[in-house]
Order: structure tokens, then C-alpha cells, then sequence
């Protein structure tokens, strides 16, 4: 999907250092549950952001992206497109943006693309951030 942005996505996950997964849940079953264990094998610092989990991952885990205490350089969004456009709002209240917001498999929103592209955030939708990682840098 992203060839000619694939150097692109290789810099942002060379850059990028930590990750807020929004919707984040330690439910084996779940995409959400193996891509955060992914990026977190993989060496980045996850933050996971659920407005009723406490514990996932065995990490703090935050209601929403304004109670994160440190700068957020990729959001990962495992919302229904719905509630993307409130959560691009989230990102340009945030006193830090982030580099990029990543909408995963299945997931598109024109209206946050609109929101956020205007600020200089990178927006990628319909796409699994492991699945990139992967194939872009390897498996870690």
C-alpha cells in the first residue's frame, strides 16, 4: 500500500520511540493484544490507552492521550472509524503533537486525515503497523 511512502514509513518507525495504542486491551484474541506485544518486543515504549483498563500489558494505562505524562511520537488507533475524528481532536490538544496517527486494518477516516494533515501530523489509515514494521525493518 505505501510503496512509494515505504522510506517514509522506515524513518517514522526509525524515529519514532513511543507508541500510544488507543483502544489497547491484553486479550489474546484480539489484533490490538498481538501488535502491542509486537512494538513492545520490538523495543518501543507502548503506552497503552483504554478509558476502563488499568493494567494492560502489565503496563500503566491511561484513560485518554491527555493523561499520558510524556510526549507521544505515534498514536495507534484500534477505534472504529467513528471515533476517529474525536480522537484527532485528542492529538491537536495535546501539548506535544505526535509524528504520526495510525488508523489500523479496516479502520479510514477522511475526517481525521482533514484534521490532522493540516498540522503536519502523518496520517495512515487501513494498515497494521506490525505488518509494516515488519516488512520494512524486519522482525526484531
Amino acid at each position: 500500500m505505501f510503496a512509494a511512502g515505504d522510506q517514509k514509513l522506515a524513518v517514522l518507525f526509525r524515529e519514532v520511540k513511543t507508541i500510544a495504542v488507543v483502544g489497547a486491551k491484553d486479550a489474546p484474541s484480539q489484533p490490538v493484544d498481538r501488535v502491542g506485544r509486537y512494538l513492545i518486543a520490538a523495543g518501543y515504549e507502548v503506552i497503552p490507552v483504554h478509558p476502563k483498563r488499568k493494567d494492560v500489558w502489565g503496563l500503566p494505562t491511561y484513560s485518554r492521550l491527555a493523561d499520558v505524562p510524556v510526549p507521544i511520537d505515534l498514536v495507534n488507533l484500534f477505534r472504529a472509524a467513528q471515533y476517529c475524528p474525536e480522537h484527532a481532536l485528542e492529538v491537536l490538544a495535546l501539548p506535544v503533537r505526535p509524528q504520526a496517527f495510525w488508523m489500523q486494518l479496516g479502520i479510514r477516516s477522511p475526517q481525521a486525515r482533514e484534521l490532522l494533515e493540516p498540522a503536519g501530523i502523518l496520517v495512515i489509515e487501513d494498515s497494521c503497523s506490525m505488518v509494516e514494521h515488519r516488512r520494512l525493518l524486519g522482525e526484531k
